[in-house]
């Protein structure tokens, strides 16, 4: 399945359905949890628990593979610093961002992301340059992100505590990226996101408890499942997206990241209250849908886009 390729379009899609659920999971949590949209201490302690638990089944995962996977102890230091920016930084403006817009909103503008990457590999792989396509989906991606931030009367309504933050998560998701890649070369991809996810959730549940009130996050058992869950999906959808990325190349493979933000806002206005569809998010959803396929269409093997942000 791997290989084929209709069995590659469907983990591919799969892949992205998951993270695309991310977004409504996170608010329903939120609410669940009872957790007030400046609380950000909460927030960073409930994103250190994902990823902990995220990074636990990722380990599980390395053990089963057939050939061992070895930390090298001079690259800890490489992965400590991609654990602050990938998971600690990128995942703290997250969902202090996603607490403050709605999550279709979030779903379109946290694939800023994408833009971002095409950008930095402009500048720091000399075999990665912008051309037509990539300049085309990345002023389309553009267009979409505005779009989605203004109001039925086109004037802009932007918000630095939710929008602002998301696209900075974007933009750290893309650092991380580059970051990612560097280590990719000297340790297996699932290794390296299991130690950064491991070092960065340790790094966000450690500042959180210097600010956490009493009673100010309460579990429920669907707050619990929905943890669980959170932590699941990033680890089932990076071991996946990862063994893709294995046996074909990143351009046929990132060509897919388009339904994250789709099956984002899609499952957000089904399963979030109050929020639906409107021309205007239509609008931004069809033309960030339509910069990430341009930006995928002919991506060089020099920068592997693995799905580093939900």
């Amino acid at each position: 399945m791997l290989t084929n390729k209709y069995g590659v379009l469907a983990i591919a899609l799969f892949c992205s359905l998951l993270w695309g659920s991310a977004f409504p999971v996170l608010k329903i949590s939120y609410d669940e949890l009872g957790m007030r949209p400046d609380d950000f201490y909460a927030q960073i302690i409930f994103a250190g628990m994902r990823f902990f638990l995220a990074a636990v089944l990722l380990f599980a995962v390395i053990l089963f593979q057939r050939q061992p996977m070895k930390l090298k102890r001079s690259l800890i230091a490489e992965l400590l610093l991609l654990g602050i920016v990938q998971t600690g930084l990128q995942y703290s403006f997250f969902y202090y961002g996603l607490a403050h817009t709605s999550g279709m909103k979030g779903a379109v503008l946290a694939s800023s992301g994408v833009f971002f990457v095409v950008l930095l590999a402009h500048f720091y792989y000399r075999n990665d340059k912008l051309n037509r396509n990539k300049v085309f989906g990345m002023v389309a991606g553009l267009a979409g992100i505005i779009l989605v931030n203004s109001d039925k009367s086109f004037n802009l309504v932007f918000s630095w505590q939710g929008d602002g933050a998301l696209i900075m998560a974007g933009f750290l998701s893309a650092v991380g990226l580059i970051l990612g890649k560097r280590l990719s070369g000297n340790l297996h991809p699932l290794l390296v996101t299991g130690c950064q996810m491991l070092f960065g959730s340790v790094l966000m549940i450690s500042f959180g408890l210097t600010g956490l009130k009493p009673h100010s996050v309460s579990f429920t058992t669907t707050a619990w499942v929905l943890l669980v869950y959170s932590a699941f999906l990033s680890a089932v959808a990076f071991s996946l997206w990862y063994s893709l990325l294995k046996y074909n190349k990143a351009g046929e493979i990132g060509i897919y990241q388009f339904m994250i933000p789709v099956s984002g806002v899609f499952l957000s206005s089904v399963f979030i209250p109050g929020e639906s569809f409107d021309l205007i998010m239509l609008g931004g959803l069809l033309l960030v849908t339509l910069g990430t396929i341009a930006v995928n269409r002919d991506q060089e093997p020099e920068m592997k886009t693995g799905k580093e942000r939900i």
